[in-house]
């Protein structure tokens, strides 16, 4: 039997397939490149590493850049290749209870537009808030000068566990608002191949990517708003349970001083009103004109109330850091969402009470990506399956 021919051995087409994402995987990665640099990255033969690039550039991956011209030069010019980051495009959606936010990035994962839109209540919620989603989405690629026919993949984040098969997990009214259909919805009126996941994981990819975890492998972003929520990153790879739910935070409900999930939103918000009520009062608010925003405000302005607030978020924190800490030995935890810019003025209280409540406690640090890190993260993880599927697609225009 001829080599290639074995069944149990690996066939010719295995071999060109594999060959070809190495080069596509080194041009993505830098580039221009040379042929000869891509021998020495990839191993392959010269002639392999020619007739891999003519492929790709004819499926529209990657493009031959005319070679530069510095003096006289002997011989034939080196041929350079480089990838097309303009051949398509990927979306981010961040959908959470209220608003519907979308990203639109490059094949590099370069922004180019943006949109955000509300998401309506009503009596029949799913198809509102489906249409929504899908009019944020086109309002994002509009804005990026790209079209419908260009998405390669869209990421989309929702506030709910989803099982490793794109399933929001089942056992909460909160959860099945999330439960609409999006990825079907999506790919029926527009053909896009869409992948579902819990927004803190999303989260936890952004920051390991382009925010305060990158290079770390070790990691828990803790979106820490109106409830708190866990994307976990153990040894680089998302934990997420048998049914998705291993971010998910209720079991504080059951650790003294932690008393449930809650998130520095919604607590700074009750506290405060709590304080405003007391005769001393907070910043002379009335207690139900008393925001997040305002209580953090007031202790910056020296408050005496409104920084014991703050303190009460402190100690509050810290048990939930010192939580993660104990259970998964992060080297880090993120605190992360639209309140991340607030937080940080809890950072100096979290980090002197964490050494007194666990033995292993994590470096605490507060996202630079702010109310885009659900988005970034779901560009990411839209980008990391366009190149697990990147030859399985047929680009607009190919070969033309």
């Amino acid at each position: 039997m001829r080599q290639g021919t074995d069944p149990g051995g690996v066939g010719p087409h295995v071999v060109r397939f594999v060959t070809a994402r190495s080069v596509l995987a080194e041009l993505r990665r830098g580039g221009p490149l040379t042929a000869t640099e891509l021998v020495g990255l990839t191993g392959l033969t010269r002639a392999t590493v020619i007739a891999v690039c003519e492929d790709l550039v004819r499926r529209g991956w990657a493009e031959e850049h005319e070679p530069e011209r510095t003096g006289p030069q002997r011989g034939r010019p080196p041929r350079t290749f480089g990838f097309r980051a303009d051949a398509g495009v990927v979306v981010g959606l961040d959908i959470g209870a209220h608003k519907a936010t979308a990203l639109v990035a490059d094949l590099r994962g370069e922004p180019l537009g943006s949109a955000a839109g509300a998401l309506p209540e009503g009596p029949r919620p799913a198809e509102a808030r489906l249409e929504a989603v899908s009019s944020t989405a086109l309002a994002a690629l509009r804005a990026a000068g790209s079209s419908p026919e260009s998405v390669l993949a869209v990421g989309a984040g929702v506030a709910a566990p989803v099982d490793r098969d794109g399933r929001v997990a089942e056992g909460s009214q909160f959860w099945e608002m999330f439960d609409v259909g999006v990825s079907d919805a999506l790919f029926a009126r527009h053909g896009w191949h869409v992948l579902l996941e819990n927004d803190a994981n999303l989260a936890a990819l952004a920051e390991q990517w382009r925010g305060a975890a990158q290079g770390l492998d070790d990691v828990a972003v803790l979106l820490a708003g109106e409830r708190l929520g866990a994307g976990l990153i153990e040894s680089g790879r998302l934990l997420r349970g048998r049914n998705g739910a291993a971010g998910e935070l209720a079991f504080l409900r059951l650790v003294d001083g932690a008393e449930g999930p809650h998130g520095i939103a919604q607590l700074a918000r009750e506290w405060g009103a709590e304080a405003a009520r007391s005769p001393a009062g907070l910043a002379g608010l009335a207690p139900r004109d008393v925001t997040a925003e305002s209580v953090f405000e007031a202790a910056d302005h020296g408050d005496a109330a409104a920084a014991g607030v703050l303190r009460r978020l402190e100690e509050r924190m810290a048990r939930v850091v010192a939580v993660l800490s104990t259970l998964l030995n992060p080297e880090l935890v993120v605190l992360g969402g639209a309140v991340a810019p607030s937080a940080a003025q809890l950072l100096p209280g979290i980090r002197a009470a964490l050494p007194e409540l666990t033995d292993t406690p994590a470096r605490v640090e507060v996202s630079a990506l702010g109310g885009d890190a659900v988005a970034l993260g779901a560009v990411r993880r839209a980008l990391d399956d366009v190149a697990e599927r990147a030859l399985e697609i047929e680009l607009p225009g190919a070969g033309r």
